[in-house]
């Protein structure tokens, strides 16, 4: 799943910038953008971020096993 930024929250502080490995993600106007189709999903960004301005939802399961 793709992190999705929390613009409120990002405060432009470069670090999921800094361990995204494709290079996916990008500060425009001082807040994270991620572009999507070079994203590879790691997590790294989320688990880098001081404010958690980033995060992966995972889908709600409706299964009931």
């Amino acid at each position: 799943m793709i992190p999705i930024v929390d613009k409120e929250l990002c405060s432009g502080c470069g670090n999921c910038v800094e361990v995204c490995p494709p290079q996916a993600i990008s500060l425009k106007d001082d807040k994270a953008c991620i572009e999507q189709d070079y994203c590879e999903e790691c997590g790294f960004c989320v688990a880098e971020c001081p404010l958690d301005a980033l995060e992966i939802r995972f889908p709600l399961s409706t299964d009931k096993a």
